[in-house]
């Protein structure tokens, strides 16, 4: 197989790293002892209680990752492992028992509008494949263990979405007024009496010109949208980090300028390690090219000696995935992997597979993906305060032993 010589552009990585972002909703609690759950874990939280205990990581009563060895090969990451990630108390549940009753308002645009979920359904269908990453994927490889869940690969998964197009709801309210440079989601939590709303809010803007390609999403996986993923009604944004995909949407306005909300001035942006959020750091938009093994999945399960199939994801929120290599040494060489199953489109992830041969002893295997546009994905991780958007191949490796 050729070797594809590095390249490390760290102004480009940190460019990148700016589009980034985690997955904002809430709740709090945990499920009684007698939820099922791994071995030795935290049980499973009430709202999550519907996943796969022996598939998941629970990190904390809002957080559930994906084990790395969850991951299957089909392409599309089933709801019962999806990680979560949740920043306030979510509506009554009794909102997903009529989902269509939900309320959502259009403003920003020539004829503000309030839709129910029913009323969408008529105004317009798409569907789309994306990943639903959130920016702290990969936090748990950060020296400086920052606050946050200590995430390894499984803050992400390839997911499908069910709506109506917002571009095509503008339209039909006249298109979005001048002088509009954001597109900003506001999510319906219930904000905890005594508290700034500003301060604890989930509200999160975007460019305008994501409008293209959103949807207001009422399905996820060919099911009506569960509460724990933001049901009734979740704001959809293809490429970009799940905080900006605002769960619970209750309004969808264009705006001047960006939220004052502290979650959009202060958090998710990319700073230095010990500096403060502030408004004038970048913000965490779009995702950056990543991809990352997800067989064989660790050393605590020694291989076989033989013939066996390294394989993983690759996806990107920018310029498509092109190609993808592996190196079963730690990177000091590379084989080009090949994709397998269906190309879902330009944002979801591409599942890819290089067979190989080994013999008994220690390997350190990692894949690196390589855009449409040259990029290739870097081996280092930016250092940052928060640990978003990280991408670096060399910690995300595998140390597998083959016996």
């Amino acid at each position: 197989m050729d070797k594809l010589k590095p390249e490390t552009n760290l102004n480009r990585r940190r460019l990148l790293v700016a589009g980034a972002g985690g997955v904002a909703a809430g709740l709090s609690g945990w499920s009684p002892a007698g939820f099922a759950q791994a071995a030795g874990s935290k049980p499973l939280p009430p709202f999550a209680a519907f996943k796969d205990a022996s598939r998941v990581i629970v990190h904390s009563s809002k957080t559930v990752e994906t084990r790395r060895d969850a991951f299957g090969t089909s392409g599309i990451t089933d709801t019962d492992i999806l990680f979560a990630r949740n920043n306030l108390e979510t509506p009554n549940a009794s909102v997903t028992a009529n989902p269509d009753a939900w309320v959502v308002e259009i403003d920003g645009v020539a004829n503000p509008r309030k839709f129910t979920v029913g009323d969408l359904k008529g105004m317009g269908l798409a569907s789309v494949s994306m990943v639903l990453q959130c920016s702290g994927n990969g936090r748990g490889f950060f020296a400086h263990k920052t606050s946050g869940s200590q995430w390894k690969v499984g803050a992400a998964g390839n997911t499908l979405w069910s709506g109506v197009p917002v571009k095509a709801l503008v339209e039909e309210l006249g298109g979005v007024r001048g002088g509009m440079s954001y597109m900003t989601s506001s999510g319906g939590e219930t904000i905890p009496a005594g508290l700034d709303p500003k301060k604890v809010m989930v509200e999160r803007s975007v460019p305008w010109t994501a409008m293209e390609e959103a949807i207001l999403a009422w399905e996820l996986n060919g099911r009506p949208l569960p509460l724990a993923h933001g049901g009734p009604l979740r704001m959809i944004i293809p490429g970009y980090y799940g905080v900006n995909n605002v769960k619970y949407v209750k309004r969808v306005a264009f705006t001047v300028e960006e939220t004052h909300a502290h979650i959009q001035t202060a958090g998710y942006r990319v700073r230095d390690i010990g500096v403060k959020g502030a408004p004038d750091q970048p913000s965490m938009w779009e995702m950056n090219l990543k991809s990352f093994i997800t067989h064989p999945a660790d050393d605590s399960k020694p291989v076989r000696a033989g013939m066996v199939q390294v394989h993983g994801v690759a996806f990107s929120g920018g310029s498509p995935v092109n190609a993808v290599e592996v190196s079963i040494d730690g990177g000091k060489t590379w084989h080009a992997a090949r994709f397998i199953g269906p190309n879902l489109g330009r944002y979801a992830w591409r599942d890819f597979v290089l067979p190989v041969r080994l013999a008994p002893g220690s390997y350190t295997i990692t894949s690196r993906a390589i855009a449409d546009d040259g990029e290739v994905q870097p081996e280092l991780r930016v250092e940052n305060h928060r640990g978003y958007g990280h991408n670096g191949w060399r910690d995300h490796a595998v140390k597998v032993k083959v016996a």
